[in-house]
């Protein structure tokens, strides 16, 4: 008996030592949302990251997993801004239900801007900085702004109002407190927009307490890229006040038909006092305008609470009544963000993680919480979407159209995650990608996809890396055959071709990723069993040896008649020497489909690995932006599984570890760099896990150090075979590092790197840890 008891004492103790956080407090009832920190790379601020692109650029408020409403405070109208907050700015101008998440280029949507104010009516919210224009913009106690997964709250200080914000996929709701006030009020901007305009609107009263309308944006209003993304979309929305509208009005600003309307011009004076001059118009129940606001008055007691519930479309009017009506007309707020936290701890439970510190944790949820913003659903509760086209398409069961493709960054590890955890998604992206070249009669794939617009943005075509990648893991519900035709098609458009290299000011980049996925074509034909196709691009994946220059012995520009570009002064460190966002030395080793003959060519596996090491060895301890391993940039993130190609998996286990340490941490700067849709958090997910794919595209997944004791991934039965897959660190710690051994299902498993197979299959990878190499494993 006193065995037993003394046995049962030594397992609850050990119970409550598991159980427990590094500081002590009991974490067993804790959920992943628990772990989310949305304020991780809150910020664009180009002064703390040291460089042009700014910081994260992710947003604090309140969305679902894959919603197509975001509810969050805006703080920012013009300038490089995508998701239009910055945490370091003081005041408020808004609350958007549309944003943009960590994109680098100037950015998009911001719309229906919301504010809460009291006394004086400003149809204008003014600069932060600048005092020669009165706006409704307010500041705010950043004490008490809280986030959560599905939630936001900040009180104003200027007007004593505290804001909450929750949200539904296709719907947002606002919840404000008031103090005492003859002249509370609500105050809507149906022109404003992120980086720019909507450029026309429409606006109703519907009835005592409901207005719907529209907001139409285009290219001339800026938006993305400043307009060079080539946005068209149309927001509509159906916003219920719980308030009556007793007395409300209008205005309308007269704006010149030669006006620019873009990022710089709106937020200039002469603008922002064109709007602030603006009539008021009483008396009307709808209105049309170049530049509508909206705004509804009422006396409110002190500690009043006063909801405001929206749907949004991109479809029509009819459509964002709809989706109002399906989710979030019977609900009250706590009850809507009850159901995002459970709607987020659903898709955050894909993957469960065990041991590491509280810090360690929020960052890996945190992480995988950004992985799920984008692609996000473009599709109305009814199933309907604006195609390739730009027009209305009914329901298809085969598929939910998703938007935001940032192709370039995310094919590199946001994608290959989702394969792992979410393969549903993959498919639906794809067959995205495959309608809308399709409907839009272009027949080819758009490289960064924003709205339905062919941005343009950045280079290479990264859609057939994320085809090929998903093909070979057997994720194949879509049109094979049409995915692989357009595949073609975007080859012969933007490649290789014509001189078996691409000539210009970027012609690294270029080349050397045109050639990659040429080889992705190639993989995709022999599966499908097209021999000469096969051939003929894994022939032209070899094109990158066409623009390495022997007697310099690295990559270089050439010019379309075959000359060679200057060399100049320190050419491997020169940003932007035939590289885009990036030098040569790290776009360089950018082969990834076949690592042997690039090695070869640079002169063999002694030289390359001490090139390498040098690499790493040279980057700065903050991993901001660098002329070596520059992590704030993707074309360096295959770069630390060169080691176990080349026989040294030992490095990759510890660069894997420093970066996870070094370039990610639990607060606003917490990300080195531009998010990048996922793919920044995607890395980090994979490497903190202990593999990560070093070439979508093939089976092969990277074997490294994970950061935590346990992490276990759930698998989607209707694509793979196993339930779980789980990989084990035994021992592991900050110092024990390195992998020392490994079991793969209970047997010795002497390999850097797994088959997917053997994912997909579920299964137990076991990995025994120390503080020093051991160089024999994995070899």
């Amino acid at each position: 008996m006193y065995k037993v008891t003394a046995n049962l004492l030594i397992a609850c103790s050990l119970w409550w030592m598991s159980a427990c956080s590094p500081t002590g407090v009991a974490t067993t009832d804790l959920t992943p949302t628990d772990y989310v920190n949305p304020f991780i790379g809150a910020s664009t601020s180009v002064g703390a990251a040291g460089v042009y692109h700014g910081l994260g650029k992710t947003f604090p408020g309140a969305t679902t997993p894959y919603g197509m409403v975001q509810v969050s405070p805006n703080t920012i109208t013009g300038g490089d801004n995508g998701s239009g907050y910055s945490s370091e700015h003081k005041t408020i101008e808004g609350f958007a239900f549309t944003q943009m998440s960590g994109v680098g280029w100037f950015g998009d949507l911001g719309n229906f801007l919301v504010m809460p104010t009291t006394g004086e009516l400003l149809k204008v919210a003014g600069k932060e900085n600048n005092d020669s224009i009165k706006g409704y913009r307010s500041f705010y106690d950043k004490t008490s702004e809280t986030a959560r997964a599905g939630y936001y709250s900040v009180n104003l200080t200027d007007y004593k109002i505290k804001v909450e914000a929750s949200a539904t996929p296709r719907c947002g709701v606002l919840r404000f407190v008031y103090p005492a006030n003859d002249q509370s009020r609500i105050q809507i901007d149906l022109a404003r927009r992120v980086g720019g305009t909507s450029t026309f609107q429409y606006i109703k009263v519907v009835d005592d307490n409901t207005i719907q309308g529209w907001m139409e944006c285009t290219p001339d209003g800026g938006g993305w890229g400043n307009g060079e993304g080539q946005a068209r979309y149309t927001v509509y929305y159906y916003a219920k006040f719980s308030k009556p509208l007793t007395n409300y009005g209008f205005w309308s600003v007269d704006i010149p038909d030669n006006w620019t309307r873009k990022r710089d011009e709106v937020v200039s004076i002469p603008y922002l006092t064109q709007v602030s001059q603006a009539p008021v118009i009483k008396g009307v129940k709808e209105l049309e305008g170049k530049h509508l606001g909206f705004y509804t008055e009422f006396p409110t007691k002190e500690g009043e609470e006063v909801e405001m519930k929206v749907g949004i479309s991109f479809v029509d009017m009819e459509g964002a009544a709809n989706n109002f009506k399906q989710e979030i007309a019977s609900k009250d707020f706590d009850r809507v963000a009850k159901e995002a936290d459970d709607l987020w701890n659903k898709e955050l439970s894909r993957v469960q993680v065990t041991g590491g510190t509280k810090d360690e944790k929020t960052i890996f949820y945190t992480a995988l919480y950004h992985t799920m913003i984008d692609p996000r659903i473009y599709t109305d509760a009814d199933g309907r979407y604006v195609g390739g086209d730009y027009k209305v398409h009914a329901a298809d069961d085969t598929f939910t159209k998703h938007t935001i493709f940032s192709g370039w960054d995310v094919f590199r590890s946001q994608f290959p995650l989702q394969t792992i955890i979410n393969p549903g998604l993959v498919s639906d992206e794809l067959n995205s990608l495959i309608t809308m070249a399709d409907q839009s009669g272009r027949e080819y794939y758009e490289r960064w996809e924003f709205l339905n617009s062919y941005t343009g943005c950045m280079l290479g075509n990264p859609a057939l890396s994320v085809l090929a990648d998903a093909y070979v893991k057997g994720i194949r519900t879509y049109d094979v055959e049409k995915a692989y035709q357009y595949a073609v098609n975007t080859s012969r458009r933007f490649g290789n071709d014509s001189l078996g290299y691409t000539p210009g000011a970027l012609s690294i980049s270029h080349t050397l990723e045109y050639a990659y996925t040429d080889w992705c074509i190639s993989q995709l034909a022999e599966a499908l069993g097209k021999k000469d196709d096969a051939k003929s691009f894994q022939e032209k994946g070899q094109v990158y040896h066409n623009i390495f220059d022997k007697e310099k012995g690295w990559f270089r520009p050439r010019n379309a008649d075959g000359t060679w570009q200057a060399w100049p002064e320190n050419a491997r460190f020169k940003e932007w020497y035939g590289c885009i966002e990036a030098n040569a030395y790290q776009q360089g080793w950018f082969v990834p489909h076949d690592v042997q003959g690039m090695v070869k060519l640079m002169g063999g596996k002694e030289k390359v690995i001490a090139d390498l090491t040098d690499f790493f060895a040279k980057t700065p301890s903050n991993m901001l932006w660098n002329e070596y391993y520059n992590h704030a940039n993707e074309p360096v993130h295959f770069v630390p599984f060169l080691f176990n190609q080349l026989d040294v998996p030992w490095y990759t286990q510890k660069w894997t570890r420093y970066t996870c340490e070094k370039a990610y941490a639990n607060k606003v700067e917490g990300i080195v760099g531009n998010e990048d849709v996922g793919q920044m958090s995607a890395w980090y997910v994979l490497a903190a896990s202990g593999i990560h794919p070093s070439c979508p595209g093939s089976t092969r997944m990277e074997i490294t150090s994970p950061v935590f004791d346990k992490i276990e991934f759930r698998l989607d039965s209707k694509y793979y075979s196993g339930k779980t897959f789980v990989v084990i660190a035994h021992d592991n710690n900050t110092q024990n590092i390195y992998i020392q051994k490994a079991l793969l299902n209970g047997k010795e498993y002497n390999k850097c790197y797994l088959d997917f197979a053997d994912i997909a299959a579920g299964g137990v990878l076991e990995l025994f840890m120390g503080n020093t190499p051991n160089e024999k494993w994995g070899i």
